[in-house]
């Protein structure tokens, strides 16, 4: 009969060791790959804003044509505040250039800049100072937002007609309010 509550064998004792330190350098492997893949998971999260806020900036650009393009009678009028998207009541009929108002997704409180001209919404731009992934490979109607350093340069504007041009795209954002 073997004694098991008595001490270890040498060899025994010796093993102990070398499995601790093999288990101490499985966690660390681990925790390098948890980190690799954080890093990857964040970058691919700021791609999915970055496909939602040029969506939902689209969204709204077509909505403030719209808005600009149907206005009764020859002086066409752009939105004096983004509720007039949601509920147009120019009309006996009133009518929606957007379902909803969309919050910024790149930033905490949804919050857009809105781009005016002589008081009214032009368009709207992003309040975050972040820096964006995409770069390069835009849509027509998006060339501008080519070698963008940060979020602000991705302004969704209307240009429509010759009562209210839109401002370049260097210019201030101007009489923004982070209204939604």
């Amino acid at each position: 009969m073997v004694n098991c509550a008595g001490p270890l064998p040498f060899a025994d004792r010796s093993q102990g060791g070398f499995t601790y330190l093999g288990l101490l350098f499985a966690v660390a492997i681990a925790g390098i790959a948890l980190a690799g893949t954080g890093a990857l998971w964040q970058l691919e999260s700021r791609r999915e804003k970055e496909k939602e806020l040029l969506f939902i900036g689209e969204e709204f650009r077509r909505a403030i044509g719209s808005y600009y393009d149907i206005s009764p009678g020859a002086d066409k009028q752009y939105p004096e505040k983004l509720d007039d998207l949601l509920l147009d009541k120019r009309f006996p009929m009133p009518v929606r250039h957007l379902r909803r108002l969309y919050r910024d997704p790149m930033t905490a409180d949804g919050a857009w800049e809105l781009i005016r001209s002589q008081g009214r919404i032009i368009g709207v731009v992003s309040a975050s100072p972040g820096k964006p992934v995409k770069i390069a490979g835009f849509p027509a109607e998006q060339q501008d937002f080519e070698g963008a350093t940060r979020y602000a340069e991705w302004r969704f504007t209307h240009s429509g007609g010759s009562n209210n041009p839109a401002p370049a795209a260097g210019a201030a954002a101007g009489q923004g309010e982070g209204g939604r």
